[in-house]
This record gives structure tokens, sequence and C-alpha cells, in this order.
């Protein structure tokens, strides 16, 4: 018996105990936005909605191997946003707030679920279908991915209100804080109307492209940074 209690008491404490682990996970939302940027600059700039098959064919073929390390860094980001969601929900439920928990929770599920389709329709595209010279399926799921960003908008605006809200109520930032979340909030769900056929506000214009995520990783920052100023509950969960 003393033997099992002296290992569990090496396993949990030390180097690798809870507080590790749960001080790791504080930092998810961080590694999140790094994985992110490397993988977007990696990947490219994708063809636009409607792009001819020539331009599509040179991205996704030409730029095979390319698009497929950007997969996996991406894939990487998407783990980290997960246990960035935790970090929240387990600082959350220790304040009380478990509600505004569990909605950051449902919240990174849906953006994890549709990122992982986003990964792996240009994952797709580049290993085989777009060498396949089917212009027509090639062009549509080019389309598909343009479409399905847009509409991450709704899960990522709720990831942002959960937390934001939740800090608030729990007392762990100010008003001024809080104003800033909830713009941040409002701009990142506009990014949900982008469907101009073009331009500013379409779903391959400059909004939906490059201001929404950027609003949305500077949150992902400042919500780490938050979590990293609290200090790990005593708690066998990690």
């Amino acid at each position: 018996m003393s033997t099992f209690t002296s290992a569990t008491n090496s396993s949990t404490g030390g180097h690798f105990g809870s507080a590790f682990w749960e001080h790791l996970w504080r930092t998810a939302g961080i590694q999140f936005a790094g994985f992110f940027v490397i993988a977007s600059i990696i990947y490219g700039y994708q063809p636009q909605v409607g792009a001819s098959a020539d331009a599509l064919l040179a991205f996704y073929d030409g730029a095979r191997t390319r698009i497929l390390i950007a997969t996996v860094f991406a894939g990487f980001g998407v783990l980290n946003l997960m246990w960035f969601a935790a970090a929240i929900r387990s600082t959350l439920t220790d304040a009380g707030q478990d509600g505004w928990g569990a909605a950051a929770t449902g919240a990174s599920a849906a953006v994890g679920g549709l990122f992982f389709v986003l990964i792996a329709v240009p994952a797709g595209l580049a290993y085989s279908i777009a060498g396949a010279r089917n212009p027509e399926l090639t062009t549509g799921l080019n389309d598909f991915v343009w479409a399905g960003f847009v509409l991450t908008s709704f899960p990522r605006a709720m990831l942002i209100m959960a937390g934001t809200f939740g800090f608030w109520r729990a007392g762990l930032i100010s008003n001024r804080l809080f104003a800033a979340g909830v713009a941040g909030l409002v701009l990142v769900l506009l990014g949900g109307t982008t469907w101009m056929n073009g331009g500013f506000w379409a779903p391959d214009g400059a909004y939906s492209r490059l201001i929404s995520p950027i609003i949305g990783l500077v949150w992902v920052i400042m919500a780490s940074k938050i979590l990293l100023t609290r200090s790990p509950a005593t708690r066998a969960g990690w």
C-alpha cells in the first residue's frame, strides 16, 4: 500500500503534477494562435470564389506538399483550441460560472468540428481530387471552403461570448475589458454576414479572410493571459 501511495504521489506531484498540466493547457490558446499563424503562412492564399480551373489546379496540385504540411500545423492548432476551451471551462467552474463554461465547451466543439472539415477539404483537393482534373468538383469544393469559413463566425462568436461573459461574471476582468470583449464578439459575428458577390464583404473578402480572424486571435491571446493570472486550483482533474 505504501509503495502504491508513494508512486501515486510521485505521479501527481513534482514537475509533471496537476499544476504542470493545468498551466500547460492554460497556454493552449497561445499555442493555437501560433499554429494558426504558421499554418496560414505555409498554406498561402487560397484561390477566390469562382477562380479559374487553371488557378485551382496550380494551387492545389502545384502546391500539394505545402498544403499538406499546413494541414498538420492546422490540426495541431485545432487540438490546442479544444484544450484552451477546457481551461476556460475549469476556470469558470472554479469561479462558480459553470454555465458559461459549458457554453464555451459547446462552442469550441462546434468551431473545432467545422475547422476539421475545412482543413480536410483542401487536404483532399491537394492530395488527389484536384489532380484528377475534375474542374467542376474542384471549383465547388473550393467555394465550399470559403462559405464554410463564413459560417464559423457564429460558433467563434459564441466562444468569445461565453468566455467574456463568464470572466466578467466571475469578476476576473474589468468592465473595460468586458466592453472590449463584447465589441470583439459583435465584430466576429458580423463575419457571418459577408455574402456579397465580391469585394470587401465577400466570403473571400478582406473582412472575412483577415479582419475577423485577427480579432478572434487577439481575443484568444487576451483570454489566455487572463487564464495564466489565475492560480491553478487544487484538483485531480488534470
